[in-house]
């Protein structure tokens, strides 16, 4: 056998055992990511199920704001247990947040199939918006661009003002004065405004969850 016909051999059988070890390496980090992203993508199931129902009028703010309150207490116990142990989660801390979150889906389920709704089907400019702040809020949850404190407050902020206009109601027969109307055009501007930059910030759910 010639020195070139062994070199080739060599390269060969070198070239054969890099490929086995890199997709060794592929098959580990596909498994890492996998089991990383359970406790992530459960989250990002219970989000989707609260934008829908804040879309749908089955959760009134003040369910969101506190299911959202509970969710973001989840979110920063795991970002405090991963930091704690080199960014995993030991057995027991998966175990502990796995009942957790079975908790808050069995609140979600129980709330969206109460007899509360939100505020909607109203005909006023009042009414209209309400339920236009809410369907923008959904899409805030859905799409990832609100996280779940950011989201609290503004349905905290909401439910301040549904309760404002329940109060002005019915202090004067079921409607609203001109002056009352007002007021509340200014705080619904306000809370739009405050919704647009909420979506728009550098905060996003994965960025502050996972």
């Amino acid at each position: 056998m010639n020195l070139r016909t062994k070199w080739s051999i060599v390269s060969a059988a070198v070239l054969m055992a890099a490929t086995v070890t890199l997709g060794q390496d592929a098959s580990t980090t596909s498994t890492d990511t996998a089991k990383k992203s359970e406790v992530a993508q459960r989250k990002e199931n219970q989000q989707d199920r609260i934008a829908q129902g804040v879309k749908s009028g089955q959760l009134t703010p003040g369910e969101t704001a506190n299911l959202e309150n509970k969710e973001a207490a989840i979110n920063g116990e795991t970002r405090a247990d991963r930091a704690a142990n080199g960014g995993k989660l030991t057995p027991a801390e998966k175990a502990k947040v796995n009942r957790q979150q079975d908790h808050l889906s069995n609140q979600i389920y129980d709330d969206k199939h109460n007899a509360s709704t939100a505020p909607g089907g109203s005909k006023s400019e009042v009414g209209q918006r309400q339920e236009n702040q809410q369907d923008r809020i959904a899409q805030g949850v859905k799409s990832g661009q609100l996280t779940a404190g950011e989201t609290a407050k503004i349905e905290n902020q909401e439910r301040g003002i549904n309760q404002q206009v329940r109060d002005d109601r019915a202090a004067n027969g079921g409607k609203l004065t001109a002056g009352e109307k007002k007021q509340i055009n200014h705080e619904q501007n306000r809370e739009s405004r405050n919704i647009y930059r909420k979506k728009h910030n550098a905060r996003t759910q994965g960025g502050a969850a996972h």
